[in-house]
């Protein structure tokens, strides 16, 4: 085990030395000359995705979704729900490798594709045994972003007593496997496992780590050993000063708060729960479901600026706010002191409150480039002041500028599509949501593309059961995966 995660992959750091990587964490890297004659649609369901006004000149093709057949694996069913992701050169000859997440199967696919980026071969290399618990967002670490990997960061969100699995994208397909769990990372319903580049702690590792929880915290691994998950220490965010508050709407837009990350005892020990009682007992803060974590993009220790989502609760009638909890969704900025990965200053940028229901409505994966933050809503709360489906928003870091990018496209009106992807709940807003987005542009060698990942929940079909292959889930939905090219970095 202590071998594993030394992580001496020669063959598999070679490619990434050498640049060819993307993350669910988006890159933002030279461009290569420009391929676009290869972004066409490969799929043969259509794309369940569209532009919103402002943002027409976007291009968007479908990849993959659940009805193809690859030609050299006939028998893969690309499964429901694919959320966090890779997408990477395959080192072993021409091409490409995505990784996906399948939430709801436990599962993690790996997809083939052939230098004109098609899907040519599937196969699952973590099946609904092995994941032991919903995967939902990942970050693959690699050696030339993190100074470590490449390993596959994919969080469990089941209950408190999930974990993170690390998980090697190169090596034989390990269904079963369970041993790939990261003690060290603690026991939480957790959404993500974000490694902060080497840049930003030189000599260390910070990962951290968001709770997915109504008492969510923002957690963070430190090791003082680059690449060590065994010995570092675990930590979670609270308010500095004298008796800090946890109440979560303590916090208001507009200010800036000093806070710092306190740590956890006996974490290899403790389960979920005790966990969550230390959290309590520390006033460490408690967020609305802390889901999605990124770091700003462009180097030179820009990544000690990361932003994170507060997808936000309600009571059970979608009307009334609970008690110390924002409803509608927040985004926040921490921006980690240049000097101690503990201590830091914490704001609101974006806030679902400011226009409820016409504004961010349970914002759940994110995406930071160098000057932009996109935020993918997660609005299946079915609140009733929500006026639109679930939307890809644009917030400019430098002028604070928010505008709404992309939205699902449901096509209500169409009867024949109506018929397929809208089968259930089909006069509800926002029965959709989004998985991981990624900036592919330095892998694919074209400017300003992004992998989005798409969960159409009312489209659904028999055909589409256990398409992890392990008859363990009874989920029987579609899913699809696009690339949007035009998207600003």
């Amino acid at each position: 085990m202590n071998n594993y995660y030394l992580f001496n992959r020669k063959a598999a750091l070679a490619v990434f030395l050498s640049g060819a990587m993307a993350l669910n964490a988006c890159t933002d890297h030279n461009q290569e000359p420009d391929n676009t004659a290869k972004l066409v649609d490969r799929s043969v369901n259509p794309s369940l995705l569209k532009a919103l006004p402002g943002f027409e000149d976007l291009k968007i093709t479908t990849l993959i979704s659940s009805d193809d057949v690859l030609p050299e694996s006939p028998g893969f069913i690309y499964g429901a729900q694919p959320d966090g992701g890779a997408f990477v050169k395959n080192p072993n000859g021409e091409g490409f490798i995505m990784i996906n997440n399948h939430e709801i199967h436990q599962s993690v696919s790996r997809v083939f594709l052939d230098k004109d980026i098609k899907p040519v071969k599937g196969e699952y290399i973590v099946d609904y045994e092995g994941g032991q618990w919903r995967l939902c967002s990942a970050t693959l670490a690699t050696p030339q972003e993190h100074g470590f990997g490449p390993l596959f960061l994919t969080a469990g969100e089941s209950g408190a007593e999930s974990m993170t699995h690390a998980i090697d994208i190169f090596a034989p397909a390990d269904k079963k496997n369970k041993s790939r769990t990261v003690s060290a990372f603690g026991k939480w319903s957790a959404e993500n496992a974000v490694p902060l580049p080497k840049d930003a702690f030189p000599g260390k590792t910070v990962i951290i780590i968001g709770e997915d929880d109504t008492n969510g915290q923002l957690v963070a691994y430190v090791t003082e050993t680059v690449g060590d998950l065994l010995t570092g220490k675990l930590y979670a965010l609270r308010r500095a000063g004298n008796n800090p508050s946890p109440v979560e709407t303590d916090m208001t837009k507009g200010n800036v708060y000093d806070v710092e990350f306190v740590p956890f005892d006996d974490v290899k020990t403790s389960t979920g729960a005790q966990l969550q009682a230390q959290t309590v007992a520390k006033k460490m803060i408690q967020f609305a479901r802390v889901e999605d974590i990124d770091y700003r993009k462009g180097g030179n220790g820009v990544g000690r600026e990361i932003y994170f989502t507060a997808t936000g609760v309600s009571e059970a009638d979608k009307v009334t706010p609970v008690t110390g909890k924002n409803m509608w969704g927040r985004v926040y900025q921490l921006k980690f002191d240049a000097a101690d990965p503990l201590k830091g200053k914490l704001q609101i940028v974006m806030d679902g409150e400011d226009r409820p229901g016409n504004f961010i409505v349970n914002p759940d994966n994110i995406c930071v480039t160098k000057d932009y933050v996109y935020v993918q809503e997660d609005g299946d709360s079915f609140y009733k002041m929500n006026d639109h489906d679930g939307t890809i928003w644009q917030y400019n870091i430098v002028t604070k500028e928010s505008k709404a990018m992309l939205q699902m496209n449901h096509r209500r009106s169409d009867p024949t599509f109506n018929a397929k992807y809208n089968s259930v709940n089909n006069n509800s807003l926002s029965t959709w949501e989004y998985g991981a987005m990624i900036d592919i542009s330095d892998v694919v060698g074209i400017p300003e593309t992004f992998m989005i990942n798409l969960h159409p929940h009312t489209w659904q079909d028999n055909k589409y059961l256990s398409a992890d292959g392990s008859g363990l889930s009874s989920n029987k939905e579609g899913g699809q995966t696009v690339i949007v090219r035009g998207i600003k970095q």
